[in-house]
């Protein structure tokens, strides 16, 4: 059984692939805020043997966990990392200067796991925005740089560029040193199962699309992307992580309707399955563009929807320009358990130049927190705000 090894931004993430799984696995942190009742596991039996959230007892008490929505490179996007680059003397693209407020919020965390929502670009392009994305490379770089540690892949425009845009995404990600989630290069390696070993905690990603926008798989290779939310496969993904090691397992998944805070009918049907199943213990949400509701099932929590991490600021609607970043703090109880507490960090991405920017209780975009602060809670769960500097 193959392992490899990568160290993360602290030296406290190390990925350990490991085969007999049907997908890939990726994970983050970040710093946590909150006093809610969270979702837990543990035991020292087998890990086959093993609840969602039980855990071995031998890695750390506590971990910080960090999601963030999609990075939708519109046109717009990529022509303001272009005069970045140019204004720092630099040739290509620069997304630093865009994305820099994030830094702190990432770099802190445990483990940061971000969305790639657009398949990537040779160095020279073409780039691509809507509705066929190919976007530049040069994201990795800033990715890397802001401190995540894995991606998931797996969205409705991942074949945007057919199987070569898939293979450049994942490439550049493994060549930076990022792990991923949710596409594959071979069916052996849609087999494996990537778990990171956060501060002794071994902790698995899985990554889903409801679909592809209609462009269909490349002929044999049904592997190449996580298509359907379909909760039994989806469980026994999971049952295999756990099988595998994991102590705590994420979802990814790419749901629900665009542009519409509500969760839908499917996404809480879905999430019930998945919340009610022993080894799936946090879902994190993307696609709607939007952000949407946090919700507690079966003492575990799912976030609908992240909202865009940088996208066209000047399109659709203001909802559109706003986000969050998803924080999760897990914790082992007296009982050798995992819990989770969740809170959460607005984002705005404001035009001329187009920049991210982390918000709180004190910041000028007030209009903002309190409209993103009142979707989060539309369920009815008072998740804290968090501060983006802590």
């Amino acid at each position: 059984m193959g392992t490899s090894v990568s160290v993360g931004k602290t030296s406290n993430a190390r990925r350990l692939t490991f085969g007999g799984c049907t997908t890939c696995v990726l994970l983050t942190g970040v710093l946590g805020l909150a006093a809610l009742s969270g979702c837990s596991g543990g035991d020292d039996r087998p890990a086959g043997q093993r609840g969602a959230t039980e855990s071995s007892g031998d890695g750390t008490d506590r971990f910080t966990v960090a999601g963030t929505g999609d990075f939708l490179l519109h046109k717009v996007v990529t022509a303001q990392g272009a005069a970045d680059a140019s204004a720092r003397g630099k040739k290509g693209f620069d997304f630093d200067p865009m994305l820099a407020q994030l830094k702190p919020v990432i770099s802190k965390t445990d483990l940061g796991i971000c969305h790639v929502e657009t398949p990537l670009a040779p160095p020279s392009g073409p780039f691509l925005g809507y509705p066929a994305f190919s976007s530049p490379p040069q994201i990795v770089d800033t990715i890397r740089w802001l401190g995540y540690d894995t991606c998931s892949t797996a969205s409705n425009h991942a074949l945007d560029q057919g199987e070569p845009g898939v293979r450049r995404t994942i490439d550049d990600l493994d060549n930076a040193g990022i792990q991923h989630a949710g596409t594959a290069l071979s069916a052996e390696d849609a087999k494996k199962i990537n778990m990171l070993d956060v501060k002794g905690v071994k902790v698995a990603q899985l990554s889903y699309t409801y679909g592809t926008n209609g462009i269909p798989k490349p002929a044999g290779k049904p592997w190449i992307v996580n298509v359907g939310l379909n909760p039994e496969k989806i469980i026994a993904d999971a049952d295999r992580a756990k099988e595998s090691g994991a102590e705590v397992v994420i979802v990814s998944l790419h749901w629900g309707t665009e542009y519409q805070h509500e969760a839908t009918a499917e996404q809480r049907s879905v999430a019930k399955k998945l919340l009610g199943a022993r080894n799936i213990d946090l879902i994190l949400g993307c696609h709607a563009h939007v952000v949407q509701p946090f919700e507690q099932i079966n003492g575990k929590w799912v976030v609908y929807g992240m909202g865009n991490q940088v996208a066209n600021p000047t399109a659709n609607t203001q909802a559109t320009h706003e986000g969050i970043v998803a924080r999760l703090t897990f914790t082992r109880d007296s009982e050798n358990r995992w819990k989770a507490q969740p809170s959460f960090v607005p984002t705005l991405v404001t035009a001329s130049p187009i920049r991210v920017r982390t918000l709180s209780q004190n910041s000028p975009n007030q209009a903002t927190v309190s409209s993103t602060t009142k979707v989060v809670r539309s369920l009815g769960y008072n998740v804290p705000l968090a501060s983006p500097q802590k």
